[in-house]
């Protein structure tokens, strides 16, 4: 009787000591970032995947763990249901993001940014290491998404955006999100442009006092120079741009 009652004592020692150990190990092998503040979200299979959050104060993407590239608008967002991501994109999120300004964390240089979940991206580059503009509606603000150079954007000093649109220096390139905070149709002329076949096509368009984009419609890049421009017979687009043209700016 006496070996059974050490028998069960001795198991119990060692379940106390296994259970805890079980218990660190498990919280260990868990997603990244599901407590403090920072949510994890993954589309392991290439497929759209949405993760509770509460977006009312916006979400702000501060690490990919995926090869694949999270892109906002085209391969990660929010809306009310909360963060969505596709085709392959994994990362870590904040939500309720309210500070800094574009491209910075809390604290950051330039304006406050509110966020905003239903804009969309242009690309700027500065391929040769000199100032490149790019015409874009900056009516609602701008913010630096996505960091495509090994050179520095810094805002202020290698990027930044004033009535014209985003400019950027020093072989900064990047994505840009183009607030629409209270956006309402502009007075001018506004022409819609597609490359739908991937190929160069021109709308006709009068151009003389100039043009800039407003609103990209597609997922390849409309890039000012490259995919998309202007000259005297009107607006042209390349590479499957298609997007919203203001004219007379």
């Amino acid at each position: 009787m006496k070996m059974i009652l050490c028998a069960v004592l001795l198991c119990l020692l060692a379940a106390l000591t296994v259970v805890p150990f079980l218990s660190h190990s498990s919280a260990a092998g868990a997603p990244p970032g599901q407590g403090g503040g920072v949510i994890y979200c993954a589309s392991d299979d290439g497929r759209r995947k949405i993760c509770p959050a509460d977006t009312r104060g916006g979400v702000q993407l501060t690490k990919q763990r995926s090869d694949s590239p999270c892109v906002f608008g085209q391969t990660w967002g929010y809306d009310r249901n909360g963060i969505w991501v596709d085709r392959g994109c994994r990362a870590e999120f904040v939500a309720g993001y309210n500070g800094g300004g574009p491209g910075g964390g809390p604290g950051g240089p330039g304006p406050a940014w509110p966020g905003w979940g239903n804009n969309y991206n242009v690309y700027c580059a500065s391929d040769n290491g000199k100032r490149i503009s790019c015409p874009v509606d900056t009516g609602g603000g701008v913010r630096l998404v996505r960091k495509r150079s090994e050179s520095p954007c810094v805002y202020g000093s290698t990027w930044g955006y004033d009535r014209r649109g985003i400019w950027v220096d020093r072989g900064c390139r990047a994505d840009f999100e183009i607030g629409q905070s209270g956006w309402q149709p502009p007075q001018s002329k506004v022409v819609y442009c597609a490359s739908d076949n991937m190929n160069r096509n021109y709308c006709k368009a009068d151009t003389r006092n100039g043009a800039r984009i407003i609103r990209q419609r597609s997922e390849s890049d409309c890039i000012y120079g490259r995919t998309w421009g202007y000259d005297g017979r009107g607006i042209w687009v390349d590479r499957g741009c298609r997007a919203d043209f203001e004219l007379g700016r």
